[in-house]
């Protein structure tokens, strides 16, 4: 299969690693510290409940990673 040529079934598991920890890191930050200017039409904060929602899935899929990685 062409998959298992390019990717090993660890190289999948660090991916889903790396896009989760991107979630949490850009989402909290986003949260964190909102523009301090803004152009207009923008929003002048992060909507928090997408964000949280978003970081949740981000340390889920960042927890199931780690745990695959070391079992």
């Amino acid at each position: 299969m062409l998959a298992e040529a390019f990717f090993t079934q660890t190289d999948l598991v660090l991916l889903v690693l790396a896009l989760g920890c991107a979630l949490v890191a850009g989402n909290g930050y986003a949260l964190l510290r909102p523009p301090a200017r803004t152009k207009e039409g923008e929003l002048t904060r992060a909507p928090v409940a997408r964000s949280l929602v978003m970081a949740a899935v981000g340390l889920v899929a960042a927890v199931w990673a780690l745990a695959t990685l070391t079992s």
